[in-house]
């Protein structure tokens, strides 16, 4: 996705996956059967924090000084994180967490350089030995699943990209109707691995046929 290096666009994909993980937690904050099952892990605070979850991206964005790719694949991370970790759903009191540790390990697996745990806790807000607690609770959460193919790539910008145009031109973020990239991140369908490959296969048989 080659528009992501376009500096006009990072904030409105930052805007965009703020009020998607918005929608999200919320909706899990009102799911009592969820609440029910819920793990209590290291990502959980015991109040909400203050920042809303676009001050706080927006946060990481100006400061992380990552790669634009980091963001999609922190996307990626955290749709895999809740498709094997289902007892514990993004909420109000874990997300904030999720976001800085998602992040921070799409920096360190995608780019060259990046900045170590003690800063990316202060970006967080948070104690360098929490980020370092963070940090690997994630990678096991993700069972070390880090490598994210072309096509899983590919994949998710294209499915942002889509949900982002049906928005424009207002960008309405925090009122818009089209909630199905919410949904399939709550309800764990988004794209994965063997769906992309899939996909990829498919279009090749038809490419090979014409």
């Amino acid at each position: 996705m080659a528009e992501l290096e376009n500096p006009s666009v990072m904030p409105k994909v930052v805007a965009f996956l703020s009020s998607l993980l918005k929608r999200v937690s919320e909706s899990n904050d009102l799911n009592k059967e969820q609440l029910l099952h819920q793990k209590i892990s290291v990502f959980h605070g015991l109040t909400r924090p203050s920042i809303s979850i676009q001050s706080y991206l927006e946060r990481i964005f100006k400061y992380a000084n990552c790669s634009p790719s980091c963001y999609i694949v922190a996307y990626v991370y955290l749709d895999r994180f809740t498709q094997r970790q289902p007892s514990l759903p993004i909420n109000s009191f874990n997300v904030h967490r999720l976001l800085i540790t998602s992040v921070m390990v799409a920096a360190k697996f995608m780019d060259d350089m990046y900045y170590n745990n003690a800063y990316y806790a202060k970006v967080g807000g948070i104690t360098t030995i929490e980020m370092n607690f963070l940090e690997v609770d994630f990678l096991f959460g993700l069972g070390f699943h880090l490598n994210v193919t072309p096509g899983t790539f590919q994949a998710y910008c294209a499915h942002l990209q889509k949900e982002m145009l049906m928005m424009q031109p207002h960008l309405d973020f925090e009122n818009s109707s089209s909630l199905s990239l919410g949904k399939s991140l709550k309800s764990h369908l988004c794209f994965n691995d063997d769906e992309s490959s899939h996909q990829n296969q498919q279009q090749q048989q038809q490419q090979l046929a014409v």
